[in-house]
């Protein structure tokens, strides 16, 4: 058994997200947000690299020696499943290792809003959910790809980096690829893709141009794309879609986009009010006609706006979402607080008096 599997199963049975491997300090456990230091010696490099040699797979070293860092999955034996990313960086090799849930979640276990689940009946269009790293877009992603197996009888194909969730074909027919093992890109995934017979087409990140036009293609023939990226609420991520191409394209993807997103989903993870554990808090946009002219026209800046007064259609802003798990007594207050755009709506619940001042300064301005 790799050395490594046992500072995994430790990571895995405190409850932690995460496990960081780095030259100079024990190895690290992401418990609730904050990294805590398993009770071991300080790693010296050779120590490091060893621990990441016995899970490199040839591929895998040759990419990380070609590139200085790589992304694969792992499956330690008896412990669980892993999205690991092994980096070189100044004082050597480091490794951080993100535990993958042995069940696929149901999207009623993940406490979303009612609205999300419609998403997963849509037969056509492009739904994103998107918000940084490490804010369970994957999870969510899963959950929504669960829903639609357990419910339809369609083939769903999956392009990710790398295979986390590991789904079961039940009424559905899911066909996960990889990207760097079984297929070459995004862009090249997709284009396959659509030779497949496929119902659904889940992309892990639509980061390249030619990938977003693709799958905005794929939406626009009569599929359900489903696709993340790293951006923060729906106006900004319809914004870097547009910006990722050239000028001479911009207008021809705004009108694509109008015509083909359906929704997006902007994920944040707070830390809980009891401190154990964090809760997801989501901004979702849903294209109306009237959203779907501000996309057309360039507009974005409206869209909250939109947003704000569009809660029948089950519509949040962050900063409301927010608000309402606060109220609820689910979130803790005080992050939220520094989270909000808008801090007035959170300040009768901060409970740190200090955090206020930044009230004070915004009134100033």
């Amino acid at each position: 058994m790799p050395r490594i599997d046992a500072f995994l199963e430790i990571g895995r049975q405190q409850g932690g997200s995460d496990i960081h491997f780095t030259v100079g300090l024990p190895p690290l456990v992401r418990l609730d947000g904050e990294l805590v230091p398993i009770k071991f010696r300080h790693l010296d490099p050779d120590e490091v690299q060893s621990f990441v040699n016995e899970i490199l797979t040839p591929h895998h070293a040759e990419e990380l020696g070609r590139r200085g860092a790589v992304d694969f999955a792992y499956a330690a034996g008896g412990v669980g499943r892993f999205r690991v990313n092994v980096l070189r960086q100044r004082r050597g090799v480091a490794a951080i290792c993100r535990v993958i849930p042995d069940e696929v979640p149901r999207l009623s276990d993940l406490g979303l809003p009612r609205v999300v689940h419609q998403f997963t009946t849509l037969t056509s269009g492009l739904v994103l959910v998107t918000g940084p790293t490490g804010t369970g877009k994957s999870t969510t992603l899963a959950a929504m790809i669960r829903e639609i197996a357990e419910t339809r009888s369609v083939n769903i194909v999956t392009l990710e980096d790398p295979v986390e969730f590991l789904h079961r074909s039940s009424r559905s027919l899911i066909i996960q690829r990889e990207l760097g093992t079984q297929v070459a890109s995004f862009r090249e995934g997709l284009r396959s893709a659509l030779r497949q017979d496929p119902d659904v087409i889940l992309v892990g990140e639509l980061r390249e141009p030619d990938a977003i036009s693709l799958a905005l293609e794929a939406a626009e023939t009569g599929h359900l794309v489903l696709g993340t990226l790293h951006t923060r609420g729906a106006a900004q991520t319809i914004d870097r879609i547009v910006d990722a191409h050239s000028a001479d394209h911009q207008a021809q993807v705004r009108h694509s986009l109008a015509d083909n997103l359906k929704a997006v989903v902007s994920q944040e993870l707070i830390r809980a009010a009891d401190g154990r554990g964090r809760r997801a808090a989501l901004e979702v946009l849903v294209l109306t006609t009237a959203v779907q002219q501000m996309v057309r026209e360039g507009k974005t800046f409206q869209i909250p706006g939109a947003i704000t007064t569009g809660k029948r259609l089950g519509m949040q802003l962050m900063d409301q979402a927010m608000l309402s798990l606060v109220r609820a007594g689910e979130i803790d207050p005080d992050e939220a607080f520094l989270r909000a755009e808008d801090k007035w709506g959170f300040a009768p619940f901060v409970t740190r008096p200090e955090l206020l001042a930044m009230t004070h300064g915004d009134r100033a301005a």
